[in-house]
């Protein structure tokens, strides 16, 4: 689903792009089709940008149940391409009072104590909620996120919307962000990008010809950003996205690789043999590097069952 934005971009690019013509996009978010017995808990989509966003801050869970939300908004995000000097804002450059941070927000200088900072293609973001936040222009963005819309804005470069000051402030971390954490490598294919209590965001890289399983035990969304490969009965591409849930996906990689990007329910952690090679003979051959801790709630992943439910969207 395509959702226009004023800081969004007319056209896109390959293979981001919309019907909408002069019409500027700024998202484009992968909804399970028809009508699922319980809506997902995870939102992934994807930011076109052709102008810095407003300065923006989100509430945690706590906060949004206090005003009768389901839930707050902690999300991550995966630069998928970048123009030189692309850039975004997590934290502040100092630590502010109330006092100070409202005042700042009234007169607009929170501009200029927000902390930005250069990204490149292939970095990754972590927003907790409560983190005062913003993306800038000529950036396209995947982004996995907790299910809600809840945006509290803070600075909005002219654009004259609703600012919403004092909700910020009961939210907001008015500070500096705390060191983000470095990707991690599970095993040759599998990199740990970003894990919480509401979600794990993990990079894939599988060689070309090769087969998987990808154990699907968890409300599970994988997005492809480069190659090929066939996935049950369909071809998946660039662009393209997988929802699964409670189910056994079967994955054999094109001639030229397959790139893409995993996340999953955060509860628990990691799952340690998310994804197996198939080997000749058919059975999995587990390759997660055994000296990393598993997870003390860990859940075996199912084989499918009654419960079974994957969806390839476009």
């Amino acid at each position: 689903m395509s959702v226009p934005r004023p800081w969004g971009v007319v056209g896109g690019s390959f293979p981001f792009t919309t019907d909408d013509d002069g019409v500027a996009i700024g998202e484009i978010r992968y909804e399970r089709p028809g009508q699922p017995v319980s809506e997902p808990s995870l939102l992934l989509k994807i930011l076109l940008t052709s102008q810095p966003l407003s300065i923006q801050v989100h509430p945690d869970d706590a906060y949004a149940q206090s005003i009768g939300l389901p839930s707050g908004k902690t999300e991550a995000w995966y630069v998928v391409s970048a123009a030189a000097g692309a850039k975004v804002a997590i934290g502040l450059n100092q630590q502010m009072t109330p006092e100070h941070f409202r005042e700042s927000v009234q007169d607009g200088s929170i501009s200029t104590i927000v902390a930005w900072q250069p990204v490149s293609t292939g970095d990754v973001v972590s927003v907790p909620a409560g983190t005062i936040h913003a993306i800038g222009a000529d950036l396209v963005i995947a982004e996995i996120q907790q299910r809600s819309d809840t945006t509290y804005r803070i600075f909005d470069h002219g654009r004259k919307r609703e600012l919403h000051v004092e909700s910020a402030l009961a939210v907001a971390n008015a500070g500096p962000m705390v060191v983000q954490a470095r990707p991690l490598a599970l095993t040759d294919e599998r990199t740990l990008l970003v894990s919480n209590t509401h979600f794990v965001f993990e990079r894939l890289r599988l060689a070309s010809g090769t087969a998987w399983w990808l154990e699907a035990a968890r409300e599970t969304w994988l997005l492809v950003l480069g190659g090929l490969a066939h996935v049950g009965s369909s071809d998946v591409t660039t662009g393209d996205a997988i929802f699964a849930q409670s189910d056994r996906v079967n994955i054999n990689v094109g001639p030229d690789g397959l790139i893409a990007l995993l996340a999953y329910s955060g509860v628990g952690g990691p799952i340690p043999h998310a994804l197996q090679r198939i080997t000749q003979a058919g059975s999995p051959d587990l390759k997660f590097d055994e000296t990393m801790p598993e997870p003390s709630s860990f859940t075996a992943a199912t084989t499918g069952g009654g419960n079974q439910r994957k969806e390839i969207i476009r």
